[in-house]
C-alpha cells in the first residue's frame, strides 16, 4: 500500500501551515502556497491538491477539494477521512507520484472553476 504522504511532503505541508498561522496572527492575510501533494481516487473523479497542514491539528489539511460533482472548492479536509475511503475492490486514495506544482493554489482553484460546464 502506498503511503498517503511522504515524510518530506508532511514536513513541507506543516511548514506552510505554520507560515500561514503566523501570517494570519500578524495581519489576517494568508500566503498563496503552491500545492505540495495531489491525491486522487483511481476509480473516479475526486482530486485533492493540498498545500498545508494545520500545525495545531495535523490531521486537517487545506487545499483544493474536487469531488467530481462540479463544485471544486478551497477548504479543509481530514486526512484520516481521506485514508478511510474505499472504492471498488477495496481501492484506496492514491498520491500522484509525478505531481509537481507549477502554480499557486489560487491559480489551480481559478482554473478548476473556469473549466466547469
Amino acid at each position: 500500500m502506498q503511503k498517503l504522504l511522504l515524510n518530506e511532503q508532511r514536513a513541507q505541508l506543516l511548514a506552510n501551515g505554520r507560515a500561514n498561522a503566523e501570517r494570519i496572527a500578524q495581519d489576517g492575510n494568508t500566503i498563496d502556497h503552491k500545492p505540495v501533494v495531489k491525491l486522487f481516487t483511481p476509480w473516479g473523479g475526486c482530486t485533492w491538491l493540498l498545500s498545508e497542514l494545520d500545525p495545531e491539528n495535523p490531521d486537517i489539511a487545506f487545499g483544493l477539494c474536487d469531488l467530481g460533482m462540479g463544485c471544486p472548492e478551497l477548504g479543509n479536509v481530514s486526512l484520516s477521512e481521506i485514508m478511510s475511503v474505499r472504492g471498488p475492490g477495496g481501492l484506496t486514495i492514491e498520491r500522484d507520484e509525478g505531481f509537481a506544482a507549477a502554480h499557486t493554489m489560487t491559480h489551480y482553484a481559478d482554473e478548476a472553476l473556469h473549466s466547469l460546464p
